[in-house]
């Protein structure tokens, strides 16, 4: 039976006032008032319901001090310096769910739905002790054994119990990892990820912007190539070849809108893709993905032609009535061919335009897709693709890139055939921002985010966005994601963020965040039965991303730093050998 051994030092109070989640508990004297913590869980004693106790977590604790005030006969005020003090002594607790007895089960259960609001003069009990023990180990049990449960560490309020989130709900729900620099977010991720690594098809692709993961040994690394690493063939490098971006991307890259003749080369230009694409189709014979061919079919082209054709255009010299003219686009693509020339001999986007002539044949899409997607082979369940050397500026296409690439392929295959993934979105705030004042290729890409965290759930495709600094992401976005884990935020804008993920009645839990431990997080959401202050798990392989100590290393005695050889890497675009 679900019951607690309570005695009567464990009794805080009755209840006085209830308001649907809300309850405030009359406290009789000052000692019980002092066993009430901020945070600590409570237990309700339902009247006429023997077998369930209401959970709740204390919000805030008051002591009112007053004057006695009484009346005389004719209803004016008297006060009588002898009448002592008023004092309520009040604690406010918000209900998180029912402790019971399943007779069907034959065992204590923990159920976030709430049976019945308490009764006035119900009594309340702090759960401490032996009490609190019982509960926590029901909880780690229920999660364990009924859920797909992934271990992320110990509740602070009992650390002998083991924090589980439901595996399930925390991906297909969306999810998402906030914090400040240093509180620990890299961390709860490599511990994520190790515990994934275990299953036997897992499926996860993290985007790491820095190289924090680079040297996970259960992951597979992909890289998107450095200026010096170009023809090279290594199965490492993702090569992303300009025929993948769509046409919107592609007029970014080339095109400046504010030209005269921005209208002429966007059409000129399409018209010469286009007219590229359906050539090596009809080649190929490909009259099925003719019949439902569109500029932004993934089809390889080549973009030296499509520059031909433009030169061609720009140059034309037409027959008139009295001799040769200028043709109808004469000398108005001279700037886009420069910036057509200026872009395919820039090293940095070589990933892009200097890929291996393998990479734009008709099936080299396939051998992307299995790099990005495959988790039949080793070390292939958890991939992490380093993208450190794509400049800024093109970064959030890029990053949009291969995950609408992912999503696609996700879409057209067939239902009974698709395999589930994630997509681990480190430092989203540099490619995910609000929509508001960025340039149409960004937006394209926020866009295709956006699509996922709306419609992912249907086809297999998971979001676990990462940031330091949640303000600064994709309201749209980060508004999908059911499941959080908070870590220490400073900053209020950021915790307001927060906050309006949160449901009204937990909003009061949140005001710890700036008084957290590293590695510690607020986890609320569908995956976790109680919203929960965790002590998450250290992973055994950490991330590099450890905050350096500079006091510390400022006592130490250093080499001479070689500036000749970090000079080199800066205009080599490489930090590594």
């Amino acid at each position: 039976m679900a019951k607690f051994d309570f005695d009567a030092s464990d009794k805080l109070g009755t209840v006085r006032e209830v308001d649907t989640r809300k309850v405030s508990v009359l406290v009789e004297n000052d000692d019980d008032l002092r066993k009430a913590r901020v945070g600590q869980l409570v237990a309700i004693d339902l009247s006429g319901a023997t077998d369930n106790w209401l959970i709740a977590i204390i919000e805030k604790v008051i002591r009112f001090v007053g004057q006695q005030e009484t009346r005389d006969d004719t209803g004016n005020e008297v006060i009588d310096e002898t009448d002592k003090e008023l004092v309520v002594n009040n604690v406010k607790v918000t209900l998180v769910g029912t402790f019971g007895w399943d007779a069907v089960k034959s065992k204590s259960t923990f159920t976030r739905s709430i049976v019945q609001v308490p009764g006035i003069t119900d009594e309340c009990f702090i759960l401490k002790g032996k009490s609190l023990e019982v509960f926590m180990n029901v909880l780690s049990e229920t999660s364990l054994k009924e859920k797909y449960s992934l271990e992320l560490g110990k509740y602070v309020l009992d650390e002998t119990a083991k924090a589980f989130l439901d595996g399930n709900k925390f991906f297909q729900r969306h999810a998402a990892i906030l914090g400040s620099t240093g509180s620990g977010k890299s961390w709860t991720v490599a511990s994520i990820l190790e515990q994934a690594a275990k299953l036997p098809t897992s499926n996860l692709i993290v985007f790491d912007l820095h190289g924090e993961y680079s040297e996970l040994s259960y992951a597979r690394h992909l890289r998107i190539p450095g200026p010096d690493e170009l023809d090279n063939a290594s199965n490492e490098l993702l090569y992303l070849p300009y025929w993948l971006l769509n046409a919107e991307e592609m007029q970014s890259m080339f095109i400046d809108r504010s030209e005269f003749s921005a209208h002429n080369q966007v059409m000129a230009f399409q018209d010469a893709v286009i007219a590229e694409k359906k050539e090596l189709l009809k080649s190929l014979n490909k009259k099925d993905v003719l019949n439902a061919f569109t500029i932004d079919s993934p089809v390889p082209f080549s973009l030296n032609n499509v520059i031909e054709r433009l030169r061609s255009l720009n140059e034309e010299m037409v027959q008139g009535a009295r001799g040769l003219k200028q043709g109808q686009f004469f000398g108005q693509f001279s700037r886009l061919l420069t910036r057509l020339n200026s872009k395919l001999s820039d090293k940095r986007y070589g990933f892009l335009f200097s890929a291996p002539e393998k990479e734009h044949q008709y099936d080299s899409m396939y051998r992307i897709v299995a790099k990005l997607m495959d988790f039949s082979i080793e070390k292939t369940q958890i991939k992490v693709i380093d993208f450190s050397e794509v400049p800024s500026d093109i970064l959030p296409t890029i990053v949009g890139l291969v995950a609408r690439i992912i999503y696609q392929i996700q879409f057209w295959t067939e239902s009974n055939k698709r395999h589930p993934l994630a997509l681990i979105c480190d430092e989203a705030h540099l490619y995910l921002p609000e929509k508001s004042g960025k340039n149409p290729v960004e937006i394209r890409a926020i866009e295709a985010f956006e699509r996922i965290a709306k419609e992912g759930r249907k086809y297999g495709v998971s979001l676990v966005i990462i940031s330091q600094r949640p303000s600064d992401v994709s309201t749209t976005i980060i508004s999908q994601c059911n499941n959080v884990i908070a870590l220490r935020l400073t900053n209020g804008t950021d915790r307001q963020t927060v906050f309006k993920l949160m449901p009204e009645s937990l909003e009061s839990l949140l005001e710890v965040l700036p008084i957290m431990d590293v590695g510690e997080g607020l986890v609320v959401g569908d995956a976790v039965l109680l919203p929960s202050r965790i002590k998450i798990h250290p992973p055994k392989e950490k991330p590099l991303s450890a905050t350096i100590d500079f006091w510390s290393e400022w006592l130490k005695e250093k080499e001479k730093i070689d500036f000749e050889k970090s000079v080199e890497n800066m205009r080599k675009q490489r930090r590594k050998k």
